[in-house]
C-alpha cells in the first residue's frame, strides 16, 4: 500500500530493508490435537500410517473452524477422521505467504519503472526479501551484519553435512553483492546509508517528470570556465579526472568537466571497465557514463564449497566492453532514465569483446540491452568523444544518435577524437595492402619515378634485372614509412571534421570549452523538451493520432522561424533559443491553447461525422457527439470545452 500510494502520488518510494523471508507457521490448534495412526503402537519406532483426529475434535476443528479437511476413517473400530489438509485458524502460514511475496515483488518492479526506488539494506535480507532489493534496483548497503543472500548459512551446511560457510557475509555481505552489482553503495552504519540515500535523492526531481533539482553553485565553481585537466595522448590516466578535476603537485587545481566535489561514483565495485555515477553541470544534475582506459582485474572468489575452486583474477582491457561492463552499461542508463536525468557518456570503445569466454558470458546479449535502454530514455542523452579517444565498430552502432534521435546527440573533441569502423590499423591492413602502398610509392617517390623510366629504355634483360633490382631496394627502404602513410591516410578518414560533415555529430567542441558548451546545450535542450512535452500531450492528428517527438521540435523550430530576425544559424545558437523560449513563454502558451482548441473541436467533429457521413442529425445528435467526444478527453481538455459552450451559449 505504501508503494502504491508512492506511485500514485509520483513520489520516490525507499525500501529499508531488513526482514528474514516469507513467514513459516504451523497450524496451533491442529497441532495440540492431532493423533497418530501408528503401524504398531506397541513399537511407534516402525512407522505411522496417518494423521487424524477424534470426531468430536473435528467437530470442532473441521467442521465448525474449518481449520482442518479430513475423510472418516475406521481406526481400531472407532470412528475417526483422517487428515488429508490442514488449513489453520491463523492468517500467514506458508503459500499465503509467497502470494504475498509475489505482490509486493510485482508491486516493486513496476515502481521502479514509475518512480524513484531505492533501498537500504540495514539488516539481514533474505529469500524475497533479497528478490526486492534487486527488484528495486538502487541499493545501499552496510557493510556489516547486512547480508543479502536466498538461505541461511546454518541451512546451506546442512544441506551440504558438512560446516563450509561460517557467516551470512560469505554468501551475501558486500564482498559479493558490491562486486557482482547488487550493491550500487556500500556503507559503514546507519547514518552513512541514511546520508548517502538523501545524497542520493538530491539529484532526482521531487515528484517523477517534475522539475530537475538545480542548485546554486556560487562560491563552490563557475560554470563559464575552461576545463583545465588535459589528458596525454597514449597515456593511461584515471577518468574520473575528466569528470572532477585534479590537483597537481604545486597545490593548483586542473577542473575538470563537472562542478567541483559534484560527482558520486555508484557500482564502483562491479565492472570496473566502465565508470557510472551522478554528478551537476552548473548546478543541474546529470547521469554520466565514463569508460576506464586503463586495465582493470575482475576477481572471481572461490566458493568453499567447491574444493577443486580457486579464486579467479582476469585482466579486463581498457577501452573494451566486456559482459559485465556492458551490462552495468544499459543497468546504470535505465537508472538514469527513471531518475529523469539527462545523461552524458564519455565515450572511449574500441569495440566489445569479442572472445570465446565472452561470448559464451553472453556480451552480445548484455550490449544490446544498451540499445534497449536508449531506446526508453527520454530526457536529453549527449555522447562525447573526449581528448584522444575513440569509438569504434559495435561501440558506436549501440551509441549512435539515431537510436533515439528525439533525445540522443553525438560530439567530438576537436582534432584529437576518432571514430570508425576499423582502428586505423587495422583500415590499413584491409584496404590500403602492399600493392597499394608501393603503387602510391611509384606516384610520388622521384627516385622511383626515375628507375621506371629506366627499366622502359633498358632492352638488355641484365641492365633490366639490375634497375629491377634498384627498385626492389628502394621500394623495401621506403616501405616502413609508407606504411605509416597508409596509417595515416586511413585515420584521416575518421576525424571530427569527416564526422560532422558526413552527419553523424553535432560538431566538434573543444575540451576546454565543452562545460560552457555544454551547460548551454543542457539548458536550451530541458526548456526545448519541456516545451516539446506539453506540445505533444496538446497535438491530436485525426482519429487519436499523434506526431513524434522530432516532428513536435520541427513545429517549435517553425514557431522560432516566425519571429521577426530569427534564421536557421541562430535555431542552432543555444543561449538565443534558450532566450527565446523565456522571452515568448506567454506567445507559446497561447499557441498551445490555440491548438489545443483547435484538436478539441476536430476530435468532436470526427465524432459527429464518423466515417465522412453525419451520424448524428439534430440538436439531440449533436449533444450526443459532443457528449461522446467528452468521455475520450482529459478532465483538463473536459473542463476547457464545458467553458467554450458555456461561452458560446452565454450561461
Amino acid at each position: 500500500m505504501a508503494s502504491e500510494y508512492a506511485r500514485k502520488k509520483r513520489i520516490p518510494r525507499l525500501y529499508m530493508a531488513a526482514n528474514s523471508g516469507a513467514r513459516i507457521g504451523l497450524a496451533e490448534g491442529v497441532k495440540k490435537t492431532f493423533k497418530v495412526a501408528f503401524k504398531n503402537p506397541e513399537s511407534p519406532e516402525s512407522g505411522f500410517d496417518f494423521l487424524y483426529v477424534s470426531k468430536d475434535d473435528y467437530e470442532r476443528l473441521g467442521v465448525a473452524r474449518k481449520e482442518l479437511i479430513a475423510e472418516p476413517f475406521t481406526h481400531k473400530g472407532e470412528e475417526v477422521f483422517k487428515i488429508t489438509d490442514i488449513i489453520g485458524s491463523e492468517p500467514d502460514l506458508g503459500v499465503e505467504n509467497l502470494k504475498g511475496s509475489g505482490l509486493i515483488a510485482g508491486e516493486t518492479s513496476s515502481a521502479y519503472d514509475d518512480i524513484f526506488t531505492l533501498t537500504i539494506v540495514l539488516g539481514r535480507t533474505v529469500g524475497i526479501g533479497a528478490y526486492l532489493v534487486r527488484l528495486g534496483q538502487r541499493t545501499i548497503q552496510k557493510v556489516s551484519s547486512s547480508p543479502i543472500i536466498l538461505t541461511g548459512y546454518q541451512a546451506l551446511n546442512k544441506l551440504m553435512g558438512v560446516d563450509v560457510y561460517s557467516t551470512n557475509d560469505q554468501l551475501g555481505g558486500p564482498a559479493i553483492m558490491y562486486s557482482n552489482g547488487i550493491s550500487h553503495l556500500a556503507v559503514n552504519d546507519h547514518l552513512s546509508a541514511v546520508t548517502s540515500a538523501i545524497h542520493w535523492l538530491s539529484y532526482v526531481p521531487a515528484v517523477r517528470g517534475g522539475l530537475l533539482s538545480i542548485t546554486n553553485i556560487s562560491g563552490v565553481d563557475e560554470i563559464e570556465r575552461p576545463v583545465t585537466f588535459e589528458p596525454k595522448a597514449g597515456v593511461p590516466y584515471d577518468p574520473r579526472l575528466l569528470l572532477i578535476g585534479q590537483e597537481d603537485a604545486n597545490g593548483d587545481w586542473h577542473g575538470g568537466f563537472f562542478d567541483k566535489g559534484s560527482f558520486t561514483e555508484t557500482l564502483a565495485g562491479w565492472a570496473k571497465s566502465v565508470v557510472v555515477g551522478r554528478a551537476r553541470l552548473g548546478g543541474i544534475p546529470m547521469g554520466v557514463i565514463a569508460t576506464e582506459n586503463r586495465t582493470v582485474e575482475n576477481v572471481k572468489p572461490a566458493d568453499p564449497a567447491d574444493l577443486t575452486a580457486s579464486e579467479a583474477v582476469i585482466q579486463e582491457a581498457g577501452c573494451v566492453w566486456f559482459p559485465n561492463s556492458a551490462y552495468k552499461t544499459a543497468q546504470a542508463i535505465n537508472d538514469f532514465r527513471t531518475e529523469d536525468l539527462p545523461l552524458i557518456i564519455f565515450a572511449n570503445w574500441r569495440g566489445f569483446s569479442g572472445g570465446q569466454r565472452d561470448m559464451f558470458d553472453e556480451v552480445l546479449k548484455y550490449g544490446s540491452l544498451i540499445v534497449d535502454a536508449f531506446v526508453k530514455f527520454q530526457q536529453p542523452v549527449f555522447v562525447y568523444i573526449p581528448p584522444h579517444a575513440e569509438i569504434r565498430g559495435g561501440a558506436w552502432v549501440v551509441l549512435d544518435a539515431s537510436i533515439n534521435e528525439s533525445v540522443m546527440e553525438m560530439y567530438a573533441t576537436a582534432d584529437s577524437a576518432r571514430g570508425g569502423v576499423l582502428e586505423a590499423n587495422g583500415a590499413a591492413s584491409v584496404k590500403y595492402r602492399a600493392k597499394d602502398m608501393l603503387a602510391t610509392m611509384h606516384r610520388l617517390d622521384e627516385k622511383l619515378k626515375k628507375l621506371d623510366a629506366e627499366l622502359q629504355e633498358r632492352v638488355c634483360e641484365v641492365e633490366r634485372q639490375e634497375v629491377l633490382d634498384s627498385i626492389k631496394e628502394r621500394e623495401q627502404a621506403l616501405l616502413p614509412v609508407y606504411e605509416q602513410v597508409a596509417v595515416q591516410f586511413c585515420e584521416l578518414h575518421d576525424t571530427p571534421g569527416r564526422m560532422q560533415a558526413v552527419g553523424v555529430i553535432e560538431r566538434a567542441v573543444e575540451w576546454k570549452e565543452s562545460r560552457s558548451y555544454f551547460y548551454w546545450r543542457l539548458r536550451r535542450k530541458l526548456a526545448e523538451f519541456d516545451l516539446r512535452k506539453k506540445l505533444l500531450e496538446t497535438y491530436q492528428v485525426g482519429r487519436g493520432e499523434t506526431i513524434t517527438p522530432v516532428e513536435a521540435s520541427k513545429v517549435i523550430k517553425g514557431w522560432f522561424l516566425e519571429t521577426p530576425g530569427a534564421t536557421n544559424a541562430l535555431w542552432n545558437d543555444d543561449k538565443a533559443v534558450l532566450s527565446w523560449i523565456a522571452q515568448q513563454s506567454q506567445t507559446l502558451e497561447a499557441k498551445i491553447v490555440k491548438l489545443n482548441r483547435e484538436n478539441v473541436v476536430q476530435e468532436v467533429f470526427e465524432v459527429m461525422t464518423a466515417g465522412g457521413n453525419t451520424a448524428k442529425i439534430g440538436t439531440a445528435g449533436i449533444i450526443e457527439g459532443i457528449a461522446q467526444a467528452l468521455l475520450t478527453m482529459s478532465p483538463e481538455d473536459q473542463a476547457h470545452v464545458r467553458a467554450m459552450i458555456g461561452k458560446s451559449l452565454n450561461i
